[in-house]
């Protein structure tokens, strides 16, 4: 028998635990959630696993989407603007070039997991065309106790029948697939993708959830609101003024005619609360109850996946990313199964939304909407948890970040920093967050680009040009370094400074779209000759 020397078998134990490995990977996207929603943000909801997340890791001050679902989603599952990928518009297929994450990732060893929606028109099976390993996929929004469709491996479900609640089901399903990955394939890293469909509307919730907020919310929007702007300047998340509610916008989807269904307690404008009725108070009170339910009830959910990671030994060695896919949403209306008045509300058979004046206070301190540009619809939380790899507790990160960055810092903890890409294909757009996880430095990066139904932006440094689509088009010029709250115009001060910047912003639009490739044309409708 061959007796090594004591320092050589020391030598050879550091060795081993140095030896490079993969990390693991779990992207929890939320739904229509605002910047200040989580506990960790500035909000009264209570969200203490996601708190813990960030209190043992980062939170990032300035992390952009894209304004609205698909193309968020289709940024994180591509790395490239929505624009270039023919997702915004949707064209109904990718271009020849794309190459999704868990393909990317599958290349290099990784097995993927999805849960929750997809929402990405152009790959519509997410097994298939994704390139996902296992996916168990919630087709139908419409209603969190009743899914419409959902799949698992592509293949349809049959329709429960009773007791589901979303964000359970898909928590439930990525536990599931963990497990079966810690029991049949442990030697090989794996990317989780839990995407919750909550708060989108409607806004749904179990009942023991909703009491828990009850009363929280009867002293109205503006009390509310400033609160969480007090607790954001303590936690040295934000350095500017609040913005100001804007009763006169209202969402660009939804009807008046649906305020009808609804009843006299709904409004389509953040008004000022004192100007509404004791029903309307007590209807936008129970709304708002409504929806932290759902958020608390999400992050009870994220509570069992982490359980499983530990019980699995993966949550050392995982990177959990948590984000959302655009700011809280200021639409009404009512679709699916459409709106019970006599039914509780939160309950199954209850369709009602958040709303603009809900909305302004999820938004908090930022200007605006899902779908808008404005900081309220792009400026959502970003929490970073990796303990093997982030040294860092609790420290904030104020360089911007943008759904685009993920999938290259992704590549690069994978393996793949340098990927070699296919064909025609630009390169993506987006940095690694590598540098920032160390610590707090500006990423270098020229602009980031917006453009979501009519609404436009870009942002160079710590500038930015932003226009609404239902204000004439006209570019309005921020300094976002002092003025996140977007109320101290400059662009009659700085026109050569907007000039520049919207030709760039019409360069990159024309460069992306032509990206993309030509839209398919449409069908010819008629009789066949």
């Amino acid at each position: 028998m061959i007796r090594l020397p004591l320092f050589l078998l020391l030598l050879a134990c550091i060795t081993l635990h140095a030896a490079p490995s993969k990390p693991n990977f779990l992207i929890i996207l939320a739904d229509d959630l605002g910047y200040s929603d989580l506990g960790c943000y500035g909000s009264e909801i209570a969200t203490p696993n996601l708190d813990k997340l960030a209190a043992g890791g980062l939170r990032f001050t300035q992390f952009y989407n894209t304004a609205r679902c698909w193309p968020t989603r289709s940024v994180l599952m591509t790395g490239h603007y929505a624009q270039q990928i023919g997702m915004d518009p949707q064209y109904g297929k990718f271009p020849a070039w794309v190459r999704t994450l868990p393909q990317r990732l599958g290349a290099v060893g990784y097995r993927s997991y999805h849960s929750g929606k997809w929402h990405v028109g152009n790959a519509p099976k997410v097994v298939a065309d994704g390139g996902f390993t296992r996916s168990y996929y919630v087709a139908q929004q419409d209603n969190h106790f009743h899914p419409k469709r959902h799949e698992l491996d592509d293949q349809p479900l049959p329709v429960p029948e009773g007791g589901w609640y979303s964000s359970t089901a898909m928590a439930q399903h990525a536990i599931d697939f963990l497990k079966e990955h810690a029991q049949q394939h442990v030697d090989a890293p794996f990317f989780t993708y839990l995407a919750f469909t909550a708060p989108h509307f409607p806004i749904q919730a179990l009942p023991e959830d909703i009491a828990k907020y009850q009363d929280t919310y009867s002293k109205g929007w503006s009390t509310t609101r400033a609160g969480r702007f007090e607790r954001q300047k303590k936690l040295g998340l934000v350095a500017t003024t609040l913005s100001d509610p804007e009763p006169q916008i209202i969402a660009p989807s939804g009807k008046e005619s649906d305020l009808e269904i609804l009843g006299s307690g709904e409004t389509r404008h953040a008004v000022p609360w004192e100007s509404l009725t004791d029903e309307q108070k007590q209807f936008q009170a129970t709304k708002q109850a409504i929806h932290a339910a759902m958020i608390d009830r999400m992050d009870q959910e994220i509570g069992r996946v982490l359980a499983q990671l530990k019980a699995m030994n993966a949550f050392e060695d995982t990177l959990i990313l948590f984000l959302s896919d655009n700011g809280a949403s200021a639409e009404i209306m009512v679709r699916g199964l459409g709106h019970d008045k006599a039914a509780p509300m939160g309950a199954a058979a209850s369709y009602l939304c958040l709303g603009p004046g809900g909305s302004t206070v999820s938004n908090t301190p930022f200007r605006r909407h899902k779908i808008w540009v404005h900081e309220g619809g792009i400026s959502t939380p970003f929490i970073a948890h990796w303990p093997q790899g982030i040294a860092a507790k609790g420290e904030l990160r104020h360089t911007p970040g943008h759904v685009i960055d993920v999938v290259p810092t992704l590549l690069a903890l994978a393996g793949d920093a340098k990927p070699v890409m296919p064909e025609n294909a630009p390169s993506y757009p987006g940095r690694s967050l590598l540098p920032a996880f160390a610590k707090d430095e500006t990423l270098s990066r020229d602009f980031l680009f917006w453009h979501h139904s009519g609404n436009r932006a870009l942002r160079e440094g710590d500038w930015k040009i932003v226009s609404a689509a239902d204000n004439g088009d006209a570019w309005e010029l921020y300094n976002v370094s002092r003025d996140r709250a977007e109320a101290n115009n400059l662009a009659a001060k700085e026109p050569e400074r907007v000039k520049a910047m919207a030709e760039q912003w019409a360069k990159l639009e024309k460069e992306f779209v032509a990206q993309a490739g030509p839209k398919p044309e449409a069908k010819k409708k008629g009789k066949k000759k």
